[in-house]
């Protein structure tokens, strides 16, 4: 059963909110873990994908979009199936993924956005009914 963390930022950018993605999924690489960024739509994947590339002018963070590398250390999709399991994925979509068992880790990423926070008590809600124990992080 996957651990469930919702890291909670207090800013309502959806800026920040990428960004912390973006370091959460460097940091799971880094440790050995492989990366699915579960986006909402396919301008966040792209965002996503350009993001990875400039955040952080000392490092890389290996990625890939799914359709061109779907084994890439950090994979960017939507609602695939993920090709490696065990790893941690990082949801930036309002709904749960149907994959959440395919993954040692799941981390929701919630920031003060009034329409991001009532999707995020319903998902946290919906974890627990589905016998999850979810857990608050504050950023």
């Amino acid at each position: 059963m996957p651990r469930i963390e919702f890291y909670v930022l207090s800013s309502a950018r959806p800026a920040e909110r990428l960004r912390a993605a973006c370091q959460l999924a460097g940091k799971a690489w880094r440790a050995g873990l492989p990366v699915f960024l579960r986006a909402a739509d396919q301008a966040q994947c792209e965002e996503l994908d350009s993001l990875l590339w400039h955040y952080k002018s000392e490092s890389f963070v290996p990625h890939s979009l799914l359709q061109d590398d779907p084994r890439a250390p950090v994979v960017i999709g939507l609602n695939e199936q993920p090709q490696t399991q065990q790893g941690v994925l990082i949801n930036l979509s309002p709904t749960l993924s149907p994959f959440v068992d395919h993954f040692s880790r799941v981390i929701e990423i919630v920031n003060q956005e009034p329409d991001l926070l009532t999707a995020c008590r319903e998902n946290f809600r919906s974890y627990r009914q589905r016998g999850y124990d979810p857990k608050r992080v504050e950023l």
